[in-house]
Protein backbone atom coordinates (compact mmCIF):
# COMPACT_ATOMS: atom_id res chain seq x y z
CA UNK A 1 0.00 0.00 0.00
CA UNK A 2 1.65 3.45 -1.04
CA UNK A 3 1.07 5.83 2.35
CA UNK A 4 0.54 9.20 0.56
CA UNK A 5 0.06 12.40 2.56
CA UNK A 6 -4.12 11.85 2.71
CA UNK A 7 -3.55 8.05 3.83
CA UNK A 8 -1.46 8.81 6.82
CA UNK A 9 -3.56 11.59 8.09
CA UNK A 10 -6.85 9.00 7.93
CA UNK A 11 -4.33 6.52 9.55
CA UNK A 12 -3.77 8.98 12.41
CA UNK A 13 -7.03 9.55 12.48
CA UNK A 14 -8.46 6.24 12.90
CA UNK A 15 -5.69 5.16 15.53
CA UNK A 16 -6.26 8.46 17.39
CA UNK A 17 -10.25 7.89 17.44
CA UNK A 18 -9.93 3.97 18.27
CA UNK A 19 -7.73 4.94 21.32
CA UNK A 20 -10.08 7.64 22.55
CA UNK A 21 -13.30 5.46 22.17
CA UNK A 22 -11.52 2.37 23.21
CA UNK A 23 -9.95 4.07 26.33
CA UNK A 24 -13.36 5.91 27.26
CA UNK A 25 -15.81 2.66 26.61
CA UNK A 26 -13.50 -0.02 26.45
CA UNK A 27 -14.66 -1.01 23.61
CA UNK A 28 -12.63 -3.14 21.24
CA UNK A 29 -10.70 -0.60 18.74
CA UNK A 30 -11.38 -3.09 15.84
CA UNK A 31 -14.78 -1.44 15.85
CA UNK A 32 -13.41 1.66 14.46
CA UNK A 33 -10.40 0.89 13.34
CA UNK A 34 -11.64 -2.14 10.83
CA UNK A 35 -14.21 0.25 9.18
CA UNK A 36 -11.93 2.97 8.90
CA UNK A 37 -9.08 1.41 7.02
CA UNK A 38 -11.91 -0.26 4.63
CA UNK A 39 -13.56 3.01 3.94
CA UNK A 40 -10.90 5.52 4.25
CA UNK A 41 -7.70 3.50 3.57
CA UNK A 42 -8.76 1.29 0.95
CA UNK A 43 -7.85 -2.04 2.66
CA UNK A 44 -9.99 -4.73 1.47
CA UNK A 45 -12.37 -6.46 4.89
CA UNK A 46 -9.63 -9.54 5.31
CA UNK A 47 -6.36 -6.79 5.37
CA UNK A 48 -8.12 -4.63 7.81
CA UNK A 49 -8.83 -7.25 9.60
CA UNK A 50 -5.34 -8.44 9.62
CA UNK A 51 -3.91 -5.33 10.39
CA UNK A 52 -6.20 -4.32 13.01
CA UNK A 53 -5.13 -7.27 14.58
CA UNK A 54 -1.28 -6.39 14.29
CA UNK A 55 -2.27 -3.60 16.30
CA UNK A 56 -2.89 -5.39 19.19
CA UNK A 57 0.58 -7.07 19.43
CA UNK A 58 2.06 -4.47 21.20
CA UNK A 59 0.82 -2.73 24.34
CA UNK A 60 -0.97 -0.22 23.12
CA UNK A 61 -3.59 0.48 25.59
CA UNK A 62 -0.97 0.47 28.36
CA UNK A 63 -1.78 3.59 29.48
CA UNK A 64 -5.60 3.23 30.03
CA UNK A 65 -5.33 0.19 31.01
CA UNK A 66 -2.57 2.03 33.96
CA UNK A 67 -5.07 4.38 35.03
CA UNK A 68 -8.14 1.67 35.71
CA UNK A 69 -6.13 -0.74 37.53
CA UNK A 70 -5.33 2.55 39.65
CA UNK A 71 -8.88 3.04 40.39
CA UNK A 72 -9.42 -0.72 41.16
CA UNK A 73 -11.39 -1.31 37.65
CA UNK A 74 -9.41 -4.34 36.72
CA UNK A 75 -9.77 -7.97 37.41
CA UNK A 76 -6.84 -9.63 36.19
CA UNK A 77 -7.96 -13.42 36.81
CA UNK A 78 -11.05 -12.27 34.29
CA UNK A 79 -8.52 -10.56 31.31
CA UNK A 80 -5.80 -13.55 32.45
CA UNK A 81 -8.79 -15.45 31.32
CA UNK A 82 -9.78 -14.04 28.49
CA UNK A 83 -6.47 -13.09 26.98
CA UNK A 84 -5.28 -16.97 26.69
CA UNK A 85 -8.84 -17.86 25.13
CA UNK A 86 -8.65 -15.12 22.50
CA UNK A 87 -5.54 -16.02 21.18
CA UNK A 88 -7.43 -19.57 20.77
CA UNK A 89 -10.39 -17.60 19.17
CA UNK A 90 -8.14 -15.53 16.88
CA UNK A 91 -6.32 -18.46 15.21
CA UNK A 92 -9.63 -20.73 14.48
CA UNK A 93 -11.93 -17.03 13.51
CA UNK A 94 -8.78 -15.87 11.24
CA UNK A 95 -8.88 -19.51 9.61
CA UNK A 96 -12.52 -19.22 9.04
CA UNK A 97 -12.18 -15.39 7.77
CA UNK A 98 -9.35 -16.50 4.78
CA UNK A 99 -11.91 -19.53 3.96
CA UNK A 100 -15.29 -17.47 3.28
CA UNK A 101 -15.81 -14.97 0.54
CA UNK A 102 -14.68 -11.65 1.98
CA UNK A 103 -17.89 -10.10 1.09
CA UNK A 104 -19.56 -12.24 3.22
CA UNK A 105 -17.24 -11.85 6.38
CA UNK A 106 -18.37 -7.55 5.47
CA UNK A 107 -22.25 -8.47 5.99
CA UNK A 108 -21.14 -10.72 9.44
CA UNK A 109 -18.82 -7.67 10.85
CA UNK A 110 -21.73 -5.28 9.78
CA UNK A 111 -24.65 -7.27 11.26
CA UNK A 112 -22.72 -8.24 14.19
CA UNK A 113 -21.97 -4.27 15.66
CA UNK A 114 -25.23 -3.19 14.19
CA UNK A 115 -26.89 -6.45 16.86
CA UNK A 116 -24.61 -5.20 19.61
CA UNK A 117 -25.58 -1.47 19.26
CA UNK A 118 -29.64 -2.24 19.24
CA UNK A 119 -28.80 -4.16 22.58
CA UNK A 120 -26.59 -1.62 23.77
CA UNK A 121 -29.35 1.45 22.49
CA UNK A 122 -32.15 -0.51 24.56
CA UNK A 123 -30.46 -1.28 27.52
CA UNK A 124 -29.43 2.00 28.03
CA UNK A 125 -33.12 3.37 27.17
CA UNK A 126 -34.43 1.23 29.89
CA UNK A 127 -32.04 2.25 32.37
CA UNK A 128 -32.87 5.66 31.58
CA UNK A 129 -36.54 5.36 31.76
CA UNK A 130 -36.65 3.53 34.62
CA UNK A 131 -35.12 5.65 36.87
Amino acid sequence: MILDFQTIVYLILIGVLAGIVSGFIGIGGGIIIVPGLIYLAGLTQIQAQGTSLALMLPPIGILAFMHYYKQGNVDLKVAGIVAVTFIIGGFFGAKLAHKIDQNIVKIIFGVLMLLIAIKMIFSGVKFYFEK
